[in-house]
Order: C-alpha cells, then sequence, then structure tokens
C-alpha cells in the first residue's frame, strides 16, 4: 500500500476535525502574492536582515577571502562539511556573546532537540515554562528524564517545585541527579518574558542547570537579554538566526565541554548534512551587521546595549514604544498582551473570528498572521502583530486604526 491516493481513515477523520474546527492549516502564499506589496507585520524578520544588501555584499567577500566556492557542505559536520567558515562564524558568534564556545546547527528545532536529548540524562530532572517552544518540548520528549512543567512566568510555583526537588534529593546521600530550568527570553507567541535574573538566581540556591531560549530576543534587544543582564556566565543559552538575524541556523553557546559533548551525543548534528558555506557565511555577515563591524574591519565590538549595534535595533525599539502607545491611544489595551518585543499579541477568542478579522486586514493591504488553536490554547486564539525596524508610523496607526473599526462592528453586530 502507498500514501498516495486515500488516507487511512484515522488520518482523514484528523484532517476533518481540524476543518470543523476553523484550525486546518494550509502552507499561504507569500506576502506579495494575491495582495499586491503587503505591509509586513507577520514575519520573524525584525530587523530587515533578510533584504539587507550589505549583508549580501559580504557575504560574497567572506566567501571569496575563504576561497569557498561550493553550493553545499558534502556532508555532516563530522565527515565532509565542516567547512573552515564554521570556525570563523562560530569563534566570531562565541567572542560576540562572551562565552566560551558555539556550536551551530541546522536549525533553532535541531538545537533544541539536538540539546534536549542529550544532556539531560535518566533520574535528571527538567522544570519548564508551560508556554515553551514545541522543538523543546520534542526534545524533552526524547530525552531519558522526568520532565515537569511549571506555570508560565510563575516564580512562586518554580520555587514550590525546586523545593520539592531539593527536599527529595537530600533524603538520598547518593542522589547524583541533576536539575535543568528551562525557558525563553522572549515568548513568541505572547512576546512577554520572565524575570531572568530572578530565575537564575533560583537555579543558584537551588544548585540547577539554568538554560534560556533566546530565539526572538537576539537582535530585537541587541544581542539578547541574557548579554543586557549580564548573566551569561550563568546561563546555557540557544540563540537563532532564522528571526531578526535574517538567515538561517542556530547556535549552543557554552563551554567547552559542552560543545565537545554536543558533537558526540546531539544526533541532530551528528546525523544530518551540515549546512552550505553560503549558509553559514551569512550567519557571520549578519553578525557583524549586527555588532556594527564593516566586512573587514576590527572584530572589536559592544555586546550587550544599543548603543555600538546595527542602527535598525535602535529604529525597531521605537517602533515598539509607538505601538505600544498607539494600543493605549486606540483604547485596545484590553485585548493586547503586555510586551515590550517585537511580538505584539491582540488576544481575539475563536478560531473562525480571528481568521475573519486576518483576512479583513489582508483586505486593506496589511499581512497579520492569525494564531489559531491548537498552536495556541482553546480561548487563547489571537492576531499576533511581529514588528520590525522598515514598519512606520503611519503603518500602525492605520493597522490599529482598522482593528479598532473590525472590533467595533463586530460588538455592534452581537448587540443586533
Amino acid at each position: 500500500m502507498y500514501l498516495c491516493g486515500m488516507l487511512p481513515k484515522k488520518l482523514q477523520d484528523k484532517l476533518d476535525t481540524r476543518k470543523e474546527n476553523y484550525a486546518l492549516r494550509e502552507l499561504g502564499s507569500p506576502p506579495s502574492e494575491g495582495l499586491g506589496e503587503a505591509i509586513d507585520f507577520s514575519s520573524n524578520d525584525y530587523l530587515g536582515f533578510s533584504k539587507n544588501e550589505t549583508i549580501f555584499l559580504c557575504v560574497s567577500e567572506i566567501l571569496e577571502e575563504q576561497n569557498l566556492k561550493q553550493n553545499g557542505a558534502t556532508g555532516s559536520r563530522l565527515l565532509s562539511g565542516n567547512h573552515k567558515i564554521y570556525d570563523l562564524a562560530e569563534d566570531y558568534i562565541a567572542e560576540t556573546h562572551g562565552v566560551e564556545s558555539a556550536l551551530i546547527f541546522n536549525s533553532g528545532y535541531d538545537a533544541n532537540v539536538g540539546f534536549f536529548s542529550s544532556v539531560p540524562q535518566r533520574g535528571d530532572v527538567i522544570f519548564y515554562d508551560e508556554f515553551i517552544h514545541a522543538s523543546i518540548r520534542d526534545g524533552i520528549q526524547m530525552s531519558h528524564a522526568k520532565a515537569y512543567k511549571f506555570k508560565h512566568n510563575d516564580l512562586e510555583d518554580l520555587v514550590s517545585k525546586l523545593s520539592l526537588r531539593a527536599h527529595s534529593r537530600s533524603q538520598v546521600s547518593t542522589d547524583q541527579s541533576e536539575i535543568y530550568v528551562v525557558t525563553e527570553s522572549v515568548f513568541s507567541m505572547d512576546g512577554d518574558s520572565p524575570d531572568l535574573k530572578a530565575m537564575s538566581d533560583l537555579c543558584e540556591k537551588y544548585r540547577a542547570y539554568f538554560v534560556v531560549d533566546e530565539a526572538h530576543a537576539l537582535g530585537v534587544f541587541g544581542t539578547g537579554l541574557v548579554d543586557n543582564l549580564a548573566l551569561g556566565h550563568r546561563v546555557t543559552r540557544l540563540v537563532t538566526f532564522g528571526k531578526a538575524m535574517g538567515c538561517h541556523g542556530a547556535a549552543i553557546l557554552g563551554s567547552d565541554q559542552l560543545k565537545s559533548y554536543l558533537v558526540n551525543f546531539a544526533r541532530s548534528l551528528i546525523y544530518t548534512t551540515g549546512l552550505p558555506p553560503h549558509s553559514v557565511a551569512t550567519i557571520l555577515a549578519s553578525y557583524k551587521q549586527l555588532t556594527n563591524v564593516t566586512p573587514s574591519g576590527s572584530a572589536e565590538h559592544r555586546r550587550s546595549t544599543v548603543e555600538g549595534l546595527s542602527g535598525e535595533v535602535k529604529k525597531l525599539n521605537e517602533i515598539i514604544q509607538f505601538f505600544r502607545k498607539e494600543i493605549k491611544t486606540k483604547k485596545l489595551q484590553a485585548y493586547f498582551i503586555t510586551s515590550d518585543s517585537a511580538i505584539q499579541s491582540a488576544v481575539l477568542p475563536g478560531n473562525e473570528r480571528v481568521k475573519a478579522i486576518s483576512r479583513k486586514l489582508k483586505e486593506n493591504g496589511f499581512d497579520v498572521k492569525a494564531i489559531l488553536s491548537p498552536t495556541v490554547p482553546a480561548g487563547q486564539e489571537r492576531l499576533r502583530f511581529c514588528l520590525h525596524s522598515y514598519n512606520t508610523q503611519s503603518e500602525i496607526k492605520s493597522v490599529l486604526e482598522l482593528l479598532a473599526e473590525f472590533l467595533e462592528n463586530l460588538s455592534s453586530e452581537k448587540e443586533n
């Protein structure tokens, strides 16, 4: 039998259920197709780096300097795919973040699956935020450690779980188990952040390893919130390059020993073809653009504040503040989750309802994505506005005016 005709009934039933719940996912067209030049409030290209000409030209210079004229990696990094550009990029990333080592993976998904499936061992315990990314959950499921979620950004709930674990560990003198606490510095659906300093202090108190995914913070907050808080020496980090960095791939930041361990045991690194040289050169060029270093310039740069970084970082933060101001002006605070990041979400319960508003915004030239259940819990469906350094104040005013108008019309229809 082949899966090229009718699906097995169990699979078709699952698809039919998604359709009935207005939750069926489909691959859409790029924003510019069918809508004219839709204004981008949906992509993760927060700094516009994916279209940045300086980065594009810098990549060519890097490849020429290294005499790399290959289209593909030719194999895994442990075979023939570990081109010298990897060393240049990983050294630069490590220096930028002030850590011993960086290890590049093909994607953020690969990095999280590789880390969490191999580092926590049988008998270890993982405490993770209930809103953690799917890639971390998948990695945890592949590990042999026990895992427990704590309430979103809730320090009291985390303390209760850590103290219980610490008590049970103290009762067994031979207990060699480790504890891992896992969160994100900016959550992808809510756009909010935990108290990283307080969580780091808790991890020190309870002798737990602290792991932070900075996927949506890198670039938006300079080199990340961990750097801004000077917590790099206390945190193992994941940074991804498919968001603000405008390219592809990810890296785990930590010690030389951690890098060696992952090279030996992270299956998502070991058993896959490496990134092609051009992709790795793009990562390096994007970091140089972020840290405001010219292609042939010195590697000395500042890490933890907006000053000294790309001007796009400052522009983005100004746009974020303007968006938050306009939410208040349009009296939309009741809908929006409080966030100082590039992700601004308006909770509008109901898949059908939020899809309808998203569609109306698109018809008016604004590409704003509807986030549906089961991606978010039922009743928490939302419009997710992703802000960029290239968005304008006029665009923000217009899209929020439309949103306010649509919501008012929906309220009037209900009353009638």
